[in-house]
């Protein structure tokens, strides 16, 4: 019962991370909404987690940045490992 509480809350925080970074990244395409309080709001809960990978993910032809693409790769491999662990340990 525990396990599956715990899961289920892990899931939906990651979920919550998940969109707020997709729904960034499309604010980038439309002017002056990331200088919007809830621009800035998202930006500084998520700028740091894409800065580590944009530090390795150059921009492709200089315009194009697929480093939130990977970014969103890893944090369901990370999910995906944390749960396993977690399920691992509480049985």
């Amino acid at each position: 019962m525990l396990q599956s509480q715990i899961v289920t809350y892990l899931n939906y925080l990651f979920q919550i991370y998940w969109w707020m970074i997709i729904i960034y990244v499309l604010m980038s395409w439309i002017p002056n909404v990331r200088a919007s309080f809830i621009g800035e709001f998202l930006g500084k809960l998520v700028e740091p987690y894409l800065s580590i990978f944009r530090r390795f993910i150059p921009p492709i032809g200089g315009m194009l940045d697929i480093s939130p693409i990977v970014a969103l790769f890893v944090l369901n491999f990370v999910q995906l490992g944390l749960i396993t662990v977690v399920q691992t340990i509480i049985g």
